[in-house]
């Protein structure tokens, strides 16, 4: 018998995936694509890694998985370094260059830090890829205004634009930072920076501005942030009668420690306060930089866009099918992932006849980015966008958020303040 009910069981099984077969090939005529990202999803970035990758599939899981008669694949690539828990060059090309050697890849999603974007944007244009970011915001990825010699065009080898970010660039989110420390009362501003591509860049802008304003800059100061003690600049900063620290960085480069720091010192509100850009809009940071800082520097952070709450339209509506969804709030750049694979999609969608007409992966991936580079009107979370001609979009949002005491074990949280022009 047990021969029989083997074969049995292997008839059975051999009809099952030829059922599915079937299946996949009625929903999918046109067979698969794949929809990269590349982000970290270590250490501090666990929370805001996976809640990017939730956005993503948000946005596959409306479409029913499907565009076009093509069924959508995801991989999650992450891009940070086993033995630092932080992002990686080696490892952004390394992953960079498995989806462009992917005959099914489409699209790639990323990256999450600004130096990582600097190192795939290219791989990924000479393979003529479409690269959407949910949270790169370094100026110098697409345009000239805040940018180093030569960029953008280092990153555009291919001569054409491929590089696209549903989100505003620290050019506007730096300067705005400095005209919010000018109306919060900021006589004298001691700027820090972690000495990174995204750090260093806003940091920058807000010191531009802040001159312009006529706000006194005592130093633009690059911190080792790999140090776990910043008192000798916190004593510094606390001699030069600087009554705000701006600081440009992320939640892994420093800030926990300036800001839980700045509180041991003495360099606490009414006397200094904090301000830094949206890098730091992270529920982590709170955790490791303490509540009590946060609360004690007045802590507060700008962010490229509306506040979840106050989304209306399509943002409201994505804001609430997150939460049903995963049961949780969105992390700071979960819906922008969501915003970034629906951009993928419908560019999927509208570049459908010249994909089935191209006679290769690379003319199918120069269909899907022409596509995409030519996104108007449309209708996202933050109301109605065009890209421009540098893959940016033409809007300027930008919101103001506060530290205050909240229920739950963290003890605080970030609150909406204020709408910033």
């Amino acid at each position: 018998m047990r021969p029989f009910r083997i074969a049995a069981v292997a008839v059975a099984l051999l009809s099952f995936v030829i059922g599915v077969s079937s299946a996949d090939a009625q929903q999918c005529p046109k067979g698969k694509l794949r929809l990269y990202t590349s982000w970290p999803m270590q250490g501090a970035m666990i929370p805001e890694g996976t809640g990017m990758k939730n956005g993503v599939d948000l946005a596959v899981s409306e479409a029913g998985g499907v565009v076009a008669g093509y069924c959508l694949e995801v991989v999650n690539l992450d891009d940070a370094s086993p033995q630092t828990g932080k992002w990686d060059g080696a490892v952004e090309a390394e992953n960079a260059n498995k989806a462009v050697g992917d005959p099914l890849a489409i699209v790639y999603i990323g990256t999450y830090n600004s130096g990582a974007a600097k190192v795939s944007i290219p791989i990924n244009n000479r393979a003529h890829m479409a690269q959407i970011t949910p949270a790169n915001t370094y100026p110098g990825l697409t345009k000239k205004r805040g940018a180093a010699p030569g960029e953008p065009e280092i990153y555009r080898p291919g001569g054409f634009v491929n590089y696209f970010r549903p989100v505003p660039a620290d050019d506007i989110q730096g300067a705005v930072g400095a005209k919010w420390a000018k109306r919060l009362g900021a006589k004298k501003v001691y700027i820090l920076n972690d000495q990174e591509l995204y750090g260093k860049g806003i940091a920058d802008v807000f010191e531009v501005m802040a001159k312009k304003l006529g706000l006194p800059v005592v130093a633009n100061e690059g911190i080792d942030w790999k140090q776990p003690d910043q008192k000798p600049v916190l004593t510094k900063i606390r001699a030069s009668g600087a009554d705000l620290v701006y600081m440009g960085g992320v939640i892994e480069t420093g800030a926990q420690v300036v800001i839980r720091q700045m509180k041991e010192v003495g360099l606490v509100a009414p006397r200094v306060r904090f301000v830094g850009p949206d890098g730091l809009l992270e529920e982590e940071l709170l955790k490791g930089a303490t509540c009590d800082a946060a609360l004690a520097t007045e802590m507060r952070v700008t962010f490229a866009g509306l506040p979840f709450e106050k989304m209306r339209g399509v943002g409201a509506k994505t804001y609430e099918t997150y939460k049903s969804k995963f049961g949780k709030e969105p992390t700071a750049y979960a819906l922008y992932a969501a915003e970034a694979g629906r951009v993928a999609i419908e560019g999927i969608r509208r570049a459908a006849p010249e994909i089935e007409k191209a006679k290769d992966v690379t003319e199918k991936r120069e269909a899907v980015r022409k596509a995409i580079a030519a996104t108007k009107n449309f209708d996202g979370i933050n109301g109605k966008w065009n890209f421009d001609e540098n893959g940016d979009v033409d809007y300027d949002t930008m919101s103001g958020f506060k530290v205050v005491k909240a229920d739950g074990p963290i003890g605080c949280k970030f609150q909406f303040e204020t709408i910033l022009e």
